[in-house]
């Protein structure tokens, strides 16, 4: 399973790194399979492991306020694994196809 996840704190002023790095430091250390990039950080892995990393980041994030936006999206393939690369190299070799 790929969840791709992207959390902040509300209110918080215009710059929310800090407290997107502790996020993305939980989900690194977890050992799951991750990338992050300029909107979203995505993880692979189970179900429960990924909403434990998903929701220890959220909670990270909210350490400093009362307010965190969440957005979540999954795709759900029982049986599949490798996709966090796999997709993007399918991708990639139909394009070099012409």
């Amino acid at each position: 399973m790929l969840f791709a996840f992207s959390v902040a704190p509300l209110g918080s002023g215009e710059s929310v790194t800090d407290a997107v790095a502790d996020a993305v430091r939980i989900v690194r250390e977890s050992g799951l399979p991750n990338r992050t990039d300029a909107m979203f950080t995505t993880i692979e892995g189970e179900w429960d492991e990924c909403m434990d990393v998903i929701k220890r980041a959220t909670e990270a994030v909210g350490a400093g306020g009362h307010r965190v936006s969440l957005v979540l999206k999954a795709d759900i393939r029982p049986g599949h694994t490798g996709e966090l690369t796999g997709k993007v190299e399918r991708v990639e070799a139909r394009l070099a196809q012409g």
